[in-house]
């Protein structure tokens, strides 16, 4: 995120970073991604670290409202702990644990604070293509994921995600006003400009999420969001950062967002014997642009100030409609 969180001083923070074991009175805010706020941290030991806060009011993946939420972050980053130190995945990044084993340190009733090591690597960037060697590399990492045995606290994904309820409300709602901030009307305008391909969008979503619950396919551990953006390519191969969307689901989850051609995950295939589905491929590519929108609609229909992020989350937005636009089915 571009701006700073609302009403989170940088006091908070470092208490946060003390029940972590680190001292430190400096701080550097990190401009990154989009959804948590960072910062580069420098202890008084030396050691470098990267701290993440989330606000748990917009963390609907995790559970809808901040308890749910920090209920939902808090198993995620337990996973990624086990992930790493029971199940002995070296690429996983996971969060430091305070001395009494907590993932996560609870700054209100808002934010949450989380602490990673700092990676010297070549972080990637999301739209990033990947070459063939670098796509085979990823889909090895993920083989060796999706073979872990749960950890009992690994949260189950919906392969239907709850957001979409509001974008159903807000279709049905046409002619209201929305008063919540400055991209409030336009974006109700803009939602109802798309109305058309959305409902028909979200009616090929059924259909897929119908034909492949059918076929019953076993769940794994996936990360969800495993794009280039995610990845940090240092001399030992590609790490994998932000397991706040890790979650059981079937394997074409994260293996949609390598490719949405089977024959491009033949590696994977090789490692695992499981042949991704085309339809379950398709399904979850629908998903990511869907759940998109929801999020969007949720932000601008509640209260919000024009800044930097609601800019780049509009632009965003209206991709993100004519992405949809331009993949209807013919």
């Amino acid at each position: 995120m571009e701006d700073l969180p609302e009403n989170l001083d940088q006091e908070s923070l470092f208490q946060g970073l003390r029940e972590f074991g680190i001292s430190t009175t400096s701080a550097s805010y990190a401009p990154l991604g989009f959804g948590d706020y960072h910062w580069h941290i420098t202890g008084d030991d030396g050691q470098r670290w990267f701290a993440t806060v989330s606000d748990l009011e917009h963390k609907e993946h995790c559970g809808h409202g901040a308890p749910a939420a920090l209920r939902g972050l808090r198993r995620a980053m337990d996973t990624a702990v086990h992930l790493r130190e029971q199940g002995g995945l070296p690429f996983v990044v996971a969060p430091r644990t305070t001395s009494d084993g907590a993932s996560l340190v609870p700054l209100d009733s808002r934010y949450a604070l989380t602490v990673f090591p700092h990676v010297s690597a070549r972080p990637g960037e999301f739209g990033q293509k990947l070459t063939e060697r670098e796509r085979d590399q990823v889909l090895v990492l993920l083989a060796e994921l999706h073979g872990q045995a749960p950890p009992k606290c690994t949260p189950t994904t919906d392969m239907v995600p709850t957001g979409l309820d509001g974008v159903h409300t807000a279709l049905a709602e046409p002619s209201g006003t929305w008063t919540g901030g400055p991209f409030s009307e336009p974006a109700r305008e803009l939602l109802a400009e798309h109305e058309a391909t959305l409902r028909g969008r979200m009616a090929e979503f059924g259909e897929l999420v119908a034909r492949v619950r059918g076929r019953g396919a076993p769940l794994v551990v996936t990360h969800g969001e495993p794009h280039p953006g995610n990845l940090i390519l240092g001399e030992d191969g590609y790490v994998l950062v932000d397991w706040d969307t890790v979650g059981l689901a079937i394997p074409e989850r994260d293996l949609s967002l390598i490719s949405d051609d089977p024959a491009a995950l033949a590696r994977y295939t090789e490692l695992t014997g499981h042949t991704p589905d085309p339809a379950a491929l398709a399904l979850y590519r629908l998903r990511w642009s869907l759940l998109d929108v929801a999020e969007f609609v949720e932000w601008f229909r509640g209260e919000h100030q024009r800044t930097s992020d609601t800019e780049a989350a509009w632009q965003s937005f209206a991709e993100t409609l004519d992405h949809l636009n331009s993949e209807v089915p013919s």
